[in-house]
């Protein structure tokens, strides 16, 4: 039987009519499907490869109708009579999480939000017309049983795991009140089912839509509750608001959905989507033991006490509500907020050598930032260093810069995700330019910023420049 590669390189030949000259593993994801970008000399693709047949069925069908319908979605260019492979458009690494953690969420993130807010009823109402449900997979309609499977899903994997007694007999019953009111709302729709920033891809500053292979038949509420209540994502409540705001003025636009109709559910539906995050962080962390995933609880557990203290639902949950209530009032899944992984994050001069790493471990990562733009060649600039909003500018504004910093992200990122599951306690990562003053200070600063916003680290940076940091 062929290798994975060698059937994806066929299909590439068949598409491109170029022999790939290059294939590169893509960084797993929390999926069993494995991906691949292939180059030629003209041509590249992105390359899947999966065993679950109904899976990528269900995205192939999908994206072909999507691609007809002209919705931004990666268009799928050849798949194996089997359909363990296919190929599909390339549309680079930059996701919307990433932009978020890389930038903050600056005017640009909130713009791409906003993007992503007015397509989202596109795809649900647009892009169900004339779609084949019964390619859906595992289930045709998000319906009693799907509900069901989520539920339960919370209930084993993370409310026993956690520790916390309960009443299963009372439980239940909550789950049938919830299931039977949410059950009451407008399903006709398609429901992209994980519609999360991890899996909206940002090219030449516009969205592209991936991953909704798990998408079926249901209501509104459900992905728009999914995107604001992303748990890292960790967007801000009032910015929530306005992009709720907004998609219900766009669903307007294009149906005859009433506002105060959509609104009665809609919290409902935050909540069964934060219990299904929930039970997914349970099975992953305290269950397969990636530890990474455990550091979403606190921030799960934030938008559980903000929905439970300002958009209680109308149906009475009891003991349900008990449960999560002491959740968030643990401490111990409090505590899963910061790993016990240390980074120490260093610039330097090459003039004056790599830093040592007292940790033992040997030094970590070190990337030069010798072959960026040297604001240092400017008089302006030589007496400033790599913290001044002018130099931090200056070299923001070039694109090899953030070409290099989303490449030292993607690799830190791996690393860090990797030794976290692994218990390990030290990684250093150095950066280092001519003068140990501009290029490498501000990478090494924004390297910081980006860990201590997504795994909530508490770095901050050392700068080896010492001669000039004791001005």
């Amino acid at each position: 039987m062929k290798e994975p590669i060698d059937i994806l390189k066929q299909l590439f030949l068949e598409w491109s009519g170029e022999e790939a000259a290059t294939v590169e593993a893509l960084p797993a994801s929390g999926s069993d499907r494995s991906y691949f970008r292939i180059f030629s000399k003209n041509k590249q693709a992105i390359g899947a490869w999966n065993t679950n047949l109904s899976e990528n069925n269900a995205f192939i069908g999908f994206s072909k109708h999507f691609t007809d319908a002209g919705l931004p979605v990666p268009e799928v260019y050849n798949a194996s009579n089997d359909s363990r492979a296919y190929l599909q458009s390339d549309l680079g690494d930059t996701t919307l999480f990433g932009l978020l953690t890389a930038e903050g969420l600056t005017e640009n993130v909130k713009d791409l939000y906003r993007q992503v807010v007015k397509w989202l009823p596109v795809f649900q109402i647009k892009g169900a017309e004339g779609l084949d449900f019964s390619v859906c997979y595992p289930r045709s309609a998000f319906d009693l049983q799907s509900m069901m499977w989520d539920l339960n899903y919370f209930k084993y994997y993370f409310a026993r795991l956690s520790g916390k007694e309960f009443d299963e007999q009372a439980l239940e019953d909550d789950f049938n009140r919830l299931t039977h009111f949410l059950l009451q709302a407008n399903s006709t729709f398609f429901l992209y089912r994980d519609f999360q920033s991890r899996n909206i891809m940002i090219a030449d500053n516009k969205p592209y839509f991936i991953d909704f292979q798990g998408g079926r038949q249901g209501p509104l509420q459900y992905d728009i509750a999914s995107l604001l209540f992303d748990a890292k994502a960790n967007l801000p409540f009032d910015f929530r608001e306005e992009l709720l705001e907004l998609y219900t003025d766009e669903v307007g636009k294009i149906s005859e959905t009433n506002a105060n109709e959509f609104r009665r559910y809609y919290y409902g539906f935050v909540l069964i989507r934060i219990l299904q995050a929930l039970g997914a962080y349970g099975f992953r962390g305290f269950y397969q033991k990636k530890e990474h995933f455990l550091q979403s609880i606190p921030y799960a557990l934030d938008n559980i006490e903000y929905l439970i203290h300002h958009h209680p639902i109308e149906i009475k949950i009891p003991e349900l509500e008990k449960l999560l209530l002491s959740f968030t009032s643990s401490e111990h899944l409090r505590a899963y907020a910061k790993p016990g992984l240390k980074v120490r994050v260093h610039s330097f001069s090459y003039k004056h050598g790599i830093p040592d790493d007292e940790s033992g471990n040997g030094g970590g990562f070190v990337f030069d930032c010798r072959a960026l733009p040297n604001p240092g060649r400017f008089a302006e600039y030589q007496s400033l260093n790599g913290t001044d909003e002018v130099v931090k500018t200056y070299l923001s504004a070039h694109s090899e810069t953030g070409i290099f910093l989303a490449s030292v992200y993607s690799i830190v990122d791996q690393a860090v995700e990797n030794y976290i599951s692994r218990g390990f306690e030290h990684l250093m990562v150095s950066f280092g330019c001519t003068g140990g003053q501009h290029r490498s200070v501000y990478c090494a600063e924004q390297l910081a910023i980006h860990l201590n916003k997504r795994y909530r680290l508490d770095i901050k940076p050392q700068h080896n420049r010492r001669e000039f940091w004791a001005k």
